[in-house]
């Protein structure tokens, strides 16, 4: 399958739904899911009707899609997904950097390759103007990412969810960065 983007370790491609049962595996550890839904089972009905259609969209201002799954380079393992989506479907303009990847990547360091691979494509091939990302205000791993691959942090803010998680009492956190800031770093 075609490549989106390639790292030194990583490669990033399309989704397709052969990708279901990773992804089945993905969403079922708790410790995966721990801030995104309180760690509960996702069941294959979910991951065929709601996540792989979400990871299979194209967004027309890019031309391509927004989730990327993220193999090992070498290995051709999976190791998760990385979204760089545009919140506007008809404008590159200000795009969502995520990443979920399995516990078996933690600490390793993909989470930051790859988006900082994902924020350098965004600037210089893909008309973005703006990167901003959040997540729960405990999620400290997360929030070292963004801080690393050079996000700032914006704002706290309270979500509306429709189901309080352990932590999200706490809040939630954005980060962002401007091309002219990235670019003036580089």
């Amino acid at each position: 399958m075609h490549a989106f983007l390639e790292t030194e370790r990583l490669v990033l491609r399309p989704f397709t739904g052969a990708d279901a049962d990773a992804l089945f595996a993905l969403d079922n550890d708790p410790d995966v899911m721990r801030f995104i839904n309180g760690g509960r089972p996702a069941s294959r009905e979910a991951i065929q009707t709601q996540t792989l259609p979400r990871l299979l969209h194209d967004h027309p201002c890019f031309g391509t899609r927004g989730y990327w799954a993220a193999q090992k380079k070498d290995t051709g393992d999976f190791l998760g997904w990385f979204e760089f989506r545009p919140l506007d479907d008809h404008s590159p303009a200000v795009v969502e950097l995520g990443y979920r990847l399995n516990k078996a990547a933690w600490g390793k360091g993909y989470a930051t390759e790859g988006s900082r691979a994902l924020i350098s494509k965004g600037f210089t091939d893909l008309a973005v103007q703006r990167v901003i990302a959040n997540t729960m205000a405990v999620n400290a791993r997360s929030r070292r990412v963004m801080e690393k691959v050079g996000l700032s942090f914006l704002r706290d803010f309270t979500g509306d969810w429709p189901e309080a998680i352990a932590g999200s009492e706490h809040g939630e956190v954005e980060y962002g960065l401007t091309r002219t800031d990235w670019e003036q770093r580089r």
